[in-house]
C-alpha cells in the first residue's frame, strides 16, 4: 500500500499524502508522506477541509428525517422555500439527487471571476443564489440529472426550516458525535484548527498558498467543514455501510434510480450537466460506481481528497493530498492516491468515481 501511494506522490506531483485504510473496525494502515509546508513534514493529525463529504451529511440528515416520519422524500419544498424557483414542483429528493433543473451558481462566469478577484471573501447564501437568481430551469424538474451546488445550498435552507434548527448542529448531533469523530467541526470563516495541513494552487494562474482562502462559496451555510483522516475513514464506512439511516434510506441513498440518466439537453450544456455513465451514478447526496464503491471526492482551493467504502469487503480508504507546482491545476490528489491504493487492495472493482 505504501509503494502504491508513493507511486501516487510522484506521478501526479503531489506535496503531501494523508492516507487511512480500515477493514471492518480495524486498522489495515495510516500513511503520512511528504510535506505540509517547506521544511514541515505532514503529520497524521493534520487538519483540512472535507468539502463535498458534508454534502453526504446533508443527505443523511434529510433521510433520517424521512426515517422519523417528519417529512417524506417527495415532499415539494414550497412549504419551506416558498420564494424558490418552481418551489411547487422541486421536492427534496430532487435537491437531494440533483434532479431539480437548478442551474449551478459555480458554473456562471461572473460567479467564478468574483471568486477568484477575491478568494478571502465571506460569501453568505444570498450570495451564492443571487448568480442564478434570474435564470431558468435547466429542464422540467425530475426529467434529468445536472450536478449543482445549488441545490445543496437550498437543501441546507430546507433541512433547518423543517428542524428549526442550524444545519451545523444538525449535523454535529446527527452525525458528528455519533460516530465519535472529534477532529471534524462547522467553521464558516476560513478557520482550520491547528495543526493544518497547508495547500496550494495554480488556479489563479501562479503558483501560491490557498490555505486560508475562505470557503464560505461552496454549499449550504452550516456545512462548510474540516476533518482529519481517522475522521474521514470514519465517515466512509458509515454513509457507506448506512449505520446512521435505515436500511430502506440507504438504498435511497446508494442506489442506482438515476443510472444514465443526465444532459447534456438543448437547455444543459456540457458544462453544467455532467452526464452519469456507466461506471458511476448519483444516489441521494452521494456517488457510487459500477465497481462498488460509495465515495465523495472533494476538491478545491489545492486539497483533493476522498472518502470511499466498498461494502462487499468491509474496506474503507480515506484519502487527502495536496499539490507541488508541477501538478495539473484541479487535479483530485486524494482521489488519485485512492485509485493507486484500491486498484492494489480491490482488483476487480472499478475505483472510478
Amino acid at each position: 500500500m505504501a509503494a502504491a501511494a508513493k507511486r501516487a506522490m510522484e506521478k501526479y506531483h503531489l506535496k503531501a499524502v494523508l492516507v487511512r485504510v480500515t477493514k471492518g473496525t480495524e486498522e489495515v494502515a495510516t500513511l503520512v508522506m511528504g510535506e505540509s509546508m517547506t521544511g514541515v513534514p505532514a503529520t497524521v493529525e493534520m487538519h483540512f477541509r472535507n468539502g463535498a463529504v458534508a454534502i453526504s451529511y446533508l443527505g443523511t440528515v434529510l433521510l433520517q428525517l424521512v426515517d422519523e416520519g417528519t417529512v417524506g422524500l417527495d415532499d415539494t419544498i414550497d412549504e419551506w422555500l416558498p420564494d424558490a424557483l418552481a418551489s411547487e414542483k422541486v421536492t427534496l429528493r430532487m435537491l437531494a439527487n440533483c434532479t431539480s433543473g437548478y442551474p449551478d451558481y459555480v458554473a456562471v462566469k461572473s460567479f467564478v471571476d468574483a471568486l477568484y478577484k477575491d478568494p478571502f471573501r465571506a460569501w453568505t447564501t444570498e450570495d451564492q443564489l443571487s448568480y442564478v437568481a434570474d435564470k431558468p430551469l435547466l429542464y422540467e424538474p425530475g426529467t434529468n440529472w445536472s450536478y449543482a451546488h445549488t441545490n445543496f445550498v437550498l437543501l441546507g435552507e430546507a433541512l433547518s426550516a423543517i428542524t428549526g434548527e442550524p444545519v451545523d448542529e444538525l449535523i454535529r448531533k446527527r452525525i458528528v458525535e455519533p460516530l465519535g469523530m472529534r477532529g471534524t467541526q462547522s467553521h464558516q470563516t476560513a478557520v482550520i484548527p491547528e495543526p493544518v495541513l497547508h495547500a496550494y494552487t495554480k488556479e489563479r494562474g501562479t503558483y501560491e498558498e490557498s490555505t486560508f482562502w475562505n470557503p464560505s462559496w461552496t454549499l449550504a451555510k452550516g456545512t462548510v467543514m474540516v476533518t482529519d483522516i481517522h475522521d474521514l475513514a470514519t465517515s466512509a464506512r458509515a454513509i457507506g455501510k448506512g449505520e446512521l439511516v435505515s436500511e430502506k434510506s440507504h438504498k435511497e441513498q446508494v442506489g442506482p434510480s438515476l443510472a444514465g440518466l443526465g444532459g447534456p439537453t438543448k437547455k444543459c450544456p456540457e458544462t453544467v450537466c455532467v452526464k452519469q455513465t456507466s461506471s458511476f451514478h448519483y444516489g441521494i447526496c452521494t456517488w457510487a460506481s459500477v465497481g462498488g464503491w460509495i465515495l465523495q471526492n472533494p476538491s478545491f482551493y489545492g486539497w483533493g481528497a476522498l472518502q470511499a467504502y466498498l461494502p462487499e469487503k468491509d474496506l474503507a480508504i480515506a484519502a487527502s493530498a495536496t499539490l507541488e507546482k508541477e501538478a495539473k491545476v484541479g487535479l483530485n490528489g486524494g482521489q488519485m492516491v485512492f485509485e493507486e491504493i484500491a486498484a492494489v487492495l480491490a482488483p476487480g472493482h472499478p475505483p472510478e468515481p
